[in-house]
């Protein structure tokens, strides 16, 4: 069984030996009573601000006084201690106008989001739950703390942290809290941008997140509304058995829980309705939508300020998601060589989810082929890059090459090379680059 950890026990420790209540509270409770190791963990205390920086003195960081948070570094990691609080008017769906410290349990409690989260433990085991949290807990659902309105009207993104609750634990939300979180999705828009991918990025990776993006696509549709024309989208292909939507949701599933993969299975056929066009037969085609489907991942990705290596790879792995790559070793060299070992694994894995997806699983074999030779190019060494070729620059130079053409004349011989047309020895590239050399008679 998970227990409070000895660096945080100090924390409670410190706090009740100096006169004040302690208790851990929020997310790591929950994660104990389910049997979960706690990520962060969070104290909640009678202790004002000032009080608590001058019980752990250089230990204290005042990361958040005007709204009662202290940082206290311990052996193990920080521990956030915040003071028993009630907050003020919400005006902009963020954040209290205002904060009042209080000694209330209680009322700190009260204006958590939801049940499960509003649940504290002592250090003497003692277990408060006004709310019904832990009967939520064993319930597996998910119940804001009073009405439900007024909790997402206070801070919106409450209503994307339930989705991945749900998508992470695998919780229902109750049918009120359901009904709110669609009433109140369009105050998302007030959201900062950094602040839904966050959270958009773990409910992806949830093990449920299938499901919960299945039940509420109304709700990610108000902030990637490119998302929306996909639901219910009829492929009219003997290929498809699900609908452009069902068919995301399924291949998303398929591949690991990594924000990259689900991300991009998320948004690899974004790009299908505006590209379907029907033939004389009635059958459905979508031309061009691997290109189409970047283009739209791009903006999608900017708009939420996702951090650019994440983007860029998303990104290349939908434009490539439909791309054919021979099962020989030069279709394999040539695709690492584009990719890097890295990307490559990650595009056959978004081939065999999204195949997996489809009404007939034809291809799972090839991609098994595919990954065979990749492990064996690289087992052998394959050179695919311009520091493995056995040449280099300063080889080219004593040719007489000089400028930008040194770096065109490697990348030919790295072509050559990848192509089988060239071995990758020392005496046999200086030949062909001389066969490259300008001017040459």
């Amino acid at each position: 069984m998970v227990k409070i950890p000895e660096f945080v026990k100090s924390v409670l420790w410190t706090l009740g030996s100096a006169g004040h209540q302690a208790w851990c509270v929020g997310g790591c409770v929950r994660d104990l009573r389910l049997g979960r190791e706690p990520v962060d963990w969070d104290v909640t205390t009678s202790a004002l601000p000032e009080e608590t920086m001058a019980v752990f003195g250089g230990r204290a960081i005042p990361t958040g006084l005007r709204h009662g948070t202290v940082t206290v570094r311990t052996e193990g990691q920080p521990v956030e201690v915040t003071t028993f609080r009630k907050d003020g008017a919400y005006h902009d769906h963020r954040r209290p106008e205002t904060v009042t410290f209080t000694d209330s349990l209680e009322e700190d409690l009260r204006r958590r989001d939801f049940t499960v989260n509003a649940m504290a433990l002592d250090l003497r085991g003692t277990f408060r739950d006004p709310f019904g949290g832990l009967e939520d807990l064993e319930r597996g659902l998910l119940r804001c703390v009073g009405e439900p309105d007024r909790r997402f009207g206070e801070d919106a993104l409450r209503i994307l942290r339930g989705l991945r609750f749900s998508a992470c634990l695998g919780f229902t939300p109750e049918a009120e809290t359901a009904a709110s979180i669609r009433k109140n999705r369009e105050l998302l828009r007030d959201i900062a941008p950094e602040r839904v991918w966050v959270e958009l990025s773990r409910l992806l990776t949830g093990q449920w997140a299938a499901e919960v993006l299945r039940a509420y696509p109304e709700v990610v549709g108000v902030f990637w509304p490119e998302l929306l024309p996909m639901v219910g989208f009829d492929q009219r292909t003997r290929h498809h058995c699900y609908d452009v939507w069902e068919h995301t949701l399924h291949a998303l599933a398929a591949v690991e829980p990594d924000v990259i993969l689900r991300c991009t299975m998320l948004l690899h056929d974004v790009g299908k309705p505006e590209t379907f066009t029907l033939d004389d037969r009635g059958h459905g085609h979508f031309k061009g939508h691997p290109a189409r489907s970047a283009a739209l991942a791009e903006n999608m990705l900017r708009r939420l300020r996702v951090d650019n290596a994440t983007r860029e790879t998303v990104v290349r792995l939908v434009k490539w998601h439909d791309r054919n790559i021979p099962r020989t070793d030069q279709g394999l060299r040539r695709a690492l060589r584009d990719l890097g070992e890295t990307d490559l694994r990650r595009l056959l894995a978004v081939k065999r989810a999204d195949n997996l997806a489809q009404a007939h699983q034809d291809l799972l074999g090839e991609i098994d082929r595919a990954e065979s030779i990749l492990d064996r190019l690289l087992a052998e060494g394959a050179c695919v890059s311009l520091r493995q070729l056995a040449v280099d620059g300063r080889d080219l130079t004593a040719l007489g090459l000089r400028g930008p053409a040194v770096g065109q004349v490697l990348t030919a011989l790295l072509d050559a090379v990848v192509d089988g047309e060239t071995p990758n020895e020392r005496t046999a590239l200086l030949e062909r680059a001389r066969t490259l050399l300008p001017n040459r008679c």
